[in-house]
């Protein structure tokens, strides 16, 4: 029974009412909250469970009467007895009792240009107005959500802080943007909430995780987390003030891969956090002369098996390893030791997880609803839907966020060859053509290219790279030339023949030469890297070791030379952990690298070589000046497949090295080669040294060159070449 009938509500409003009551009404704040009455002022609040309501007035504590059975309660009264956002109380059965600041007097703030500017343009900041900020409004501290969810009848942010009951929070739809939005006052860090969607049509309910938060439980939960902004003092002014000015083009690189999770772990088998990663890593970093780290994804993933590539909060590190801000510890550490930081990021795909993007608000919101676009057969998930402004300023927001808020030098973009072809890894059949008949990804193409250009015009200095495994032309070239746009790309085909001809038995390797030499007819139509990544010693593919034929000297050997090649071709380097110092076992992410292993002469030794080659190759011009172009190689000899020996130079303007590679066991005699210079030549590096644990053939410091012409030059040099071994000589005199 209602204490005042005549308070009940006008029939006009009863719909209205009876959508809210049922969960289904898209603005909560046109009903809640203040409401105007002839010559008086109305309040009304909803809470469901709740037996009485009070409301403070400037007169203290006023009673407010239900408007039904179900929870809705009015005050009225003189407008100026009411504050702009009052207290209420509510009383509940067993005489719990409940006091706070209502939501609904606050009133949605999101700026109508962000709102249109996320459906409408080209928009990178939609982490600064979606998701869960802290906000002060009108001295009062509180926590604004916002999410878009366009085909949602209702939204209501659930949590910890109202016992994940959806009744009670419902968002206020912002028209046509599709964006859900309230301020909740009074919450703080550390409150696990998530998004329930009704979709308009089915009536499903959906339990999502926020796209947008910067922070998630740790799986397997999979709750959002509130997150105070950074108060984090960055000491990297220099770098950063400076990374724009670095001529990256001609500069060493030198990448360390890493998953974090398995490089080192302690005493028991645990993670260790960010900041003890960055005690231990960044030491061994400068130990060994890499100038860059690349992460193995570190936004937030639920399964530990998938190393970060099926990514559920691509606005959020990992909390595997501890807060955000230890992760900034260590990129600042990084960067105040000059040590470059790369992030694997991951725009081609995302998981099936029903908690996360999959499905958002009941409909293909993040994905293509036509499975032939949407799905990726491969890895069981979904393709990003790259022809919808919202999801590709979703994107372009994340790749933002992290090269802002972490201070990231650059993103290694995952899978980009998935991106590209509407029929990557698919059957006749199983794909859609674009407008004109063709394969290629039109939409995923263009969201390439206008990331690449605005990200490397607001970030000058950072380095975007591409995974891409076809012939894809001009992936490295400029967009206003036709290319995607791209800083550099990987260097795939380079691996995959490196790796077959070095797999090779040393008698079988003559027949297989044109692998070593090929990759030079296309080494300079793209700003390549040359890697031995993560995924050539996984899925029972061996590691890079055990890839090398013979008994143990000959695969340490064959692995020493291996590296030598690697840090003596045009194009930059990159190192997956655990290669430096020959780990024998395939990558295993639930455990740490064999470190035990530095104890044996050869592991040490090899690890010694990478170092050593770091060093040479970041410190030598003509090993790294021109890894792009083609004045900055030349060839000696690369026709001795009978051999198996190759010969070149690596040159820039004042200063060449001479390398010379022997791919057999065998030591060759009073082997002759040509050299640009007359003079001596001295070796600067044997990879056959018994420094390095090899068997120590050398011709030493002072080799004299011979007045006989050979391969095209007018002088030559006689050298011993080492088994398996090769010889890096500089001129002296």
């Amino acid at each position: 029974m209602f204490s005042d009938p005549s308070r009940a509500l006008p029939l006009s409003e009863s719909t209205d009412y009876d959508r809210l009551l049922s969960g289904r009404h898209h603005a909560p704040h046109s009903l809640l909250g203040h409401r105007s009455r002839v010559g008086n002022a109305g309040y009304r609040i909803l809470h469901p469970d709740a037996q009485t309501a009070r409301i403070k007035t400037e007169h203290g504590w006023s009673q407010m009467h239900p408007l039904t059975p179900s929870g809705l309660f009015e005050w009225v009264g003189l407008k100026d007895q009411l504050p702009p956002h009052p207290q209420i109380q509510l009383q509940f059965d067993h005489d719990a009792e409940h006091t706070f600041l209502d939501p609904y007097s606050f009133a949605p703030d999101i700026p109508d240009d962000d709102l249109n500017g996320l459906s409408n343009s080209t928009c990178w900041n939609a982490h600064q107005f979606l998701g869960s900020h802290f906000q002060l409004r009108d001295g009062i501290h509180g926590i604004r959500f916002a999410v878009w969810a366009p085909n949602a009848e209702r939204v209501s942010v659930v949590g910890d802080f109202n016992h994940w009951d959806g009744r009670l929070h419902p968002m206020n739809n912002r028209g046509a943007s599709g964006i859900w939005e309230l301020f909740i006052p009074g919450l703080d860090e550390g409150v696990n909430y998530k998004y329930e969607i009704r979709h308009r049509s089915s009536g499903h309910i959906l339990l999502k995780s926020d796209p947008y938060a910067r922070h998630y439980q740790l799986r397997p939960d999979t709750a959002s987390v509130t997150q105070r902004p950074s108060d984090y003092r960055w000491q990297d002014g220099h770098w950063m003030m400076h990374r724009e000015q670095k001529e990256w083009l001609h500069a060493p690189l030198s990448i360390y891969e890493i998953h974090l999770g398995s490089w080192q772990r302690d005493e028991n088998n645990q993670f260790l956090s960010y900041r003890e990663i960055a005690d231990r890593l960044v030491p061994y970093l400068l130990e060994m002369g890499f100038n860059a780290l690349q992460l193995m994804p570190i936004t937030e993933h639920p399964l530990d098996d998938s190393w970060g590539y099926q990514v559920t909060g691509y606005f959020a590190p990992t909390s595997r390893f501890g807060h955000a801000d230890d992760l900034r510890s260590l990129i600042d550490r990084c960067h105040q030791n000059d040590i470059r930081v790369l992030l694997d990021w991951v725009p081609a795909h995302f998981p099936r997880d029903q908690h996360a993007l999959a499905n958002f608000d009941g409909t293909a919101l993040y994905e293509h609803e036509d499975p032939r676009r949407g799905e990726h057969r491969d890895w069981g998930t979904l393709i990003f839907n790259y022809g919808r402004t919202e999801v590709k300023n979703f994107l372009l927001s994340s790749a933002f966020f992290w090269l802002e808020e972490f201070h990231i030098d650059g993103l290694r973009v995952d899978a980009v060859a998935s991106m590209l072809y509407l029929d990557y890894s698919r059957d006749d059949g199983d794909w859609t053509p674009n407008q004109y008949g063709g394969n290629e990804n039109l939409e995923a193409i263009d969201f390439l290219r206008d990331a690449n250009t605005i990200l490397h015009k607001e970030h000058p200095g950072a380095l975007i790279i591409a995974e891409e495994s076809t012939a894809w032309p001009m992936v490295s070239r400029p967009v206003y030339l036709g290319g995607l746009g791209f800083s550099m790309k990987w260097n795939m085909g380079w691996m995959n023949d490196t790796l077959s001809y070095i797999s090779q038995d040393p008698v079988h390797r003559q027949y297989h030469h044109d692998q070593l030499t090929f990759g030079l007819l296309y080494a300079f139509t793209e700003n390549f890297i040359l890697p031995l990544s993560h995924d050539e010693v996984v899925h029972q593919k061996r590691s890079l070791l055990y890839k090398m034929p013979g008994d143990e000297w000959q695969r340490f050997a064959n692995l020493r030379l291996l590296f030598l090649y690697l840090f003596t071709q045009p194009g930059k380097k990159l190192l997956f952990m655990g290669g430096e110092f020959g780990q024998g076992e395939e990558w295993n992410h639930h455990q740490a690298l064999d470190w035990h292993l530095l104890q044996y002469d050869f592991h040490s030794g090899t690890q010694k070589l990478v170092a050593d080659l770091n060093r040479l190759y970041c410190t030598e011009p003509a090993l790294h000046r021109y890894d792009f172009e083609e004045q900055g190689f030349q060839w000696i000899d690369c026709h001795d497949s009978t051999q198996s020996i190759i010969s070149y130079l690596r040159k820039e303007e004042d200063s060449a090295v001479l390398v010379i590679l022997n791919f057999t066991p065998i030591v060759r005699e009073r082997y002759r080669i040509g050299v640009p210079k007359a003079g001596a030549y001295g070796e600067i590096l044997n990879s056959d040294s018994i420094y390095y644990r090899g068997s120590n053939i050398s011709n030493g410091d002072h080799i004299p060159t011979e007045a006989q012409p050979h391969m095209g030059f007018e002088q030559s040099l006689v050298l011993d070449l080492p088994p398996l071994g090769g010889l890096i000589l500089k001129y002296k005199t």
